[in-house]
């Protein structure tokens, strides 16, 4: 069983999101905390393996949580459940390595493959390695979306991982347009990335018509 700390401001906002969890197989929550102060002291008395966490704390931003978590020796995930849609608090959640950031409000279907996800990875961490081939298969699996394949010229690794995270991290379809707004880049930018998701396999398009002019490209993310 994977334990999960599930923290929250909202007392009614973590008892259903700790249902949610509940509901996944393999997981179990085993506490839930509304301030950051309660969620470090619950991460030192039940030693989740993952904590799901709200960055609107009343005592803390949830990514400076993170960074104390670290520093008092503790190596639980972390999953970003919020409604925080600046683009510097993804780069920072990439950057202080979440597994991954999810989009308030948000349904028991996309929490649930997020968290079967992470339990995929999870398990593809050998007890053991033997060879660099084993580093290799760990790594493959691990490593953020944008890192796995070969990104085309003029394209960064901090930027693809900004735009993976934003499909992720939305319920149903996103455009190129709206990707651009929520992470601070232009919509011509955002389409590049976009679209090599969408050659690399990793996302799929489809075509929106309104009543007039060009049809709009909307991506989606490969569950």
């Amino acid at each position: 069983m994977i334990d999960v700390l599930v923290v929250d401001d909202d007392f009614m906002v973590a008892r259903i999101h700790r249902g949610f969890v509940d509901r996944v197989n393999g997981f179990r929550v085993v506490g839930t905390a509304n301030s950051g102060e309660q969620a470090l002291a619950a991460v030192a008395r039940l030693r989740p393996d993952l904590v799901l966490l709200d960055l609107y704390l009343p005592d803390i931003f949830g990514l400076d949580l993170v960074t104390r978590l670290r520093a008092e020796g503790h190596d639980c995930d972390v999953l970003v459940i919020t409604a925080a849609r600046e683009a510097d608090s993804v780069r920072k959640a990439v950057r202080q390595g979440v597994v991954n950031y999810l989009l308030k409000p948000f349904g028991f279907d996309d929490l649930r493959t997020r968290l079967e996800e992470y339990a995929g990875r999870r398990a593809s961490v050998p007890d053991t390695v033997a060879n660099q081939a084993d580093v290799d298969r760990v790594l493959a699996r691990t490593r953020t979306v944008g890192a796995a394949t070969r990104l085309p010229k003029g394209l960064s690794q901090e930027t693809a991982d900004l735009v993976a995270a934003a499909l992720r991290g939305t319920a149903g379809t996103l455009s190129a347009a709206e990707c651009a707004e929520k992470i601070g880049i232009s919509r011509v930018s955002a389409r590049r990335y976009l679209e090599h998701f969408c050659s690399s396999g990793q996302a799929d398009v489809s075509l929106r018509y309104g009543v007039a002019g060009r049809p709009e490209r909307r991506y989606l993310w490969r569950r």
